[in-house]
């Protein structure tokens, strides 16, 4: 059996990430498409939007569920592309998962300018966050990743296929390789 790895796709909301993971999954093989949003739409009784404040201890609890899934898959041989809103500060559960079980973590921050990224967002429907004050926010952290600058993406005038094309040969060099 060949080891799986995590491969945890971040952004902004608008910035494009569920639609590259399920190309990136579909691109890989035997793979796992772990779209962390779903976890937070478990929660029945409590739940509080992500994005605010007070939803800080909420969303420790669901992204170390979520490191632990991926993980979990990754350990059973999976190529797990992981896509959600997991900035620099989200990112221990994950580097801790890899140090425990020694698999490769690569981290991947997709960042289309501004403009792009809130009319992304506005333009989308379903229960996906288009309110654009709340996108603005989360894009402004994502803005500068001190550190982790070398995993960003700027996908600003690619479409999904490009996006997707460009963070598969960037994956397989290593360029985005955490652990």
């Amino acid at each position: 059996m060949n080891p799986g790895k995590v491969i945890v796709l971040t952004g902004p909301p608008g910035a494009g990430k569920s639609t590259v993971a399920k190309l990136l999954a579909d691109a890989l093989s035997p793979s796992v498409h772990l779209h962390s949003d779903d976890f937070w739409r478990y929660i029945r009784q409590g739940w509080l939007a992500p994005y605010r404040p007070e939803a800080h201890r909420q969303n420790e609890v669901v992204v170390d569920v979520v490191a632990q899934a991926a993980f979990g898959y990754a350990a059973g041989g999976y190529q797990v592309v992981c896509d959600g809103i997991v900035g620099p500060w989200f990112l221990e559960p994950f580097r801790a998962a890899a140090t425990r079980t020694g698999l490769d973590l690569h981290y991947l921050v997709l960042r289309p300018d501004e403009a792009t990224t809130v009319r992304r967002a506005v333009e989308r429907g379903g229960e996906a966050l288009t309110d654009p004050h709340p996108v603005r926010s989360l894009h402004r952290q994502f803005a500068d990743l001190g550190p982790f600058e070398r995993h960003a993406l700027d996908s600003t005038g690619q479409d999904p296929d490009a996006t997707a094309s460009a963070a598969l040969r960037a994956i397989e060099g290593g360029a985005f390789h955490l652990a």
